[in-house]
């Protein structure tokens, strides 16, 4: 039996920041989530690094399905068939694939839906804009698949900043050509609105950005209302669309990180020190700047609300945390602010 449908289908990395982030949502927003877990390419050159990070993504969404993407796995390690034969099969994670992927890849996902859920993704990439050979490409895939197999749409455009200003129609060209293809399960569209570059913020400054992500759902519901109750909303969480496919290289990383906050317009957002003398206190003063907005959901709201109250009114360094805890918390409260937005 097909479980029920998700409001919500975020893209993230199968990280320990996202999979903790996750679990700190109540269990009915939880059972409203369903993520396309992405392997980061970090992970797909070492088997014993994917195990477990798939086993960290299969663990958090134990009580729920979910879908399991590992696009950036390397076919010629071998990699990918041990990962679809060892870990769909014994999880809640559903098996990915797309029109593009090498045929070899395609073949392990039919193989692994078929014999696990009988349900599959097919994520296709828009990266750049629509492009009509990928009916085709989608349609010979679709062929290969058993009747019995439910199929899921990941209609992913990537990132919609305000210098693709035709986003929009994209995704309706796309959704117009590939919706007959199939009786779909599941359709979601997946953006990524987060800016791209933040350099213009300066340590210890604040900004606001728009969620251009949002913006695009709503013109595509503008324009397909008859499309309403079939899609879902999809993005890439408080993040920058190409954060996904970044690998963790260590070294200390860079001298500074964000605070995030979402809103029903935008995001709050901060840039603040990770070491020097000053570094707790700009912390603090950047917490207390989300805080006091009119647009903070309270500390009741949820656990990345409570961090954030917190870390506001605390004193030292103990619970200012790092770029994990930060990450954490802004994936947490978006994620909780999503299926508010989606229920309210």
């Amino acid at each position: 039996m097909s479980a029920p449908l998700p409001l919500y289908v975020p893209r993230l990395p199968a990280r320990l920041s996202a999979t903790r982030a996750y679990g700190d949502l109540v269990p009915d927003a939880r059972r409203r989530v369903a993520p396309l877990w992405t392997l980061p390419p970090g992970t797909t050159t070492d088997a014993a690094q994917l195990r477990k990070a798939v086993r960290r993504a299969a663990l958090v969404q134990r009580h729920s399905p979910a879908w399991l993407d590992a696009p950036y796995v390397d076919s010629r390690t071998g990699l990918p068939a041990a990962l679809l034969s060892e870990v769909w099969a014994g999880s809640s994670l559903r098996t990915v694939t797309g029109p593009e992927r090498p045929p070899e890849q395609q073949r392990s996902a039919i193989r692994s839906a078929v014999t696990g859920f009988g349900e599959i993704g097919i994520r296709v990439a828009l990266p750049g804009g629509w492009d009509e050979r990928s009916i085709d490409d989608t349609r010979r895939l679709l062929d290969a698949l058993d009747h019995g197999v439910r199929r899921d749409l990941l209609l992913d455009l990537h990132a919609v900043p305000e210098t693709r200003p035709d986003a929009g129609k994209e995704a309706l060209r796309a959704l117009d050509a590939l919706l007959p293809l199939t009786a779909w399960n599941c359709v979601a569209v997946i953006a990524g609105g987060f800016p791209e570059d933040v350099s213009g913020i300066e340590v210890a400054g604040t900004d606001e950005a728009p969620r251009h992500e949002l913006a695009l759902w709503h013109e595509i519901l503008a324009n397909r209302p008859s499309y309403r109750e079939l899609l879902r909303y999809g993005d890439y969480a408080p993040f920058a669309a190409r954060s996904v496919a970044q690998e963790y290289r260590g070294g200390g990383g860079p001298p500074w990180g964000l605070l995030r906050y979402t809103t029903g317009r935008g995001y709050l957002l901060a840039k603040v020190p990770t070491r020097g003398d000053a570094r707790a206190e700009t912390i603090r003063a950047a917490a207390r700047w989300i805080t006091e907005q009119d647009d903070f959901r309270g500390p009741s709201a949820g656990a990345g609300e409570r961090w954030l109250w917190d870390c506001a009114r605390g004193e030292g360094s103990a619970g200012t945390g790092g770029a994990a805890d930060w990450s954490r918390t802004a994936i947490s409260q978006h994620l909780a602010h999503v299926v508010r937005q989606s229920t309210g």
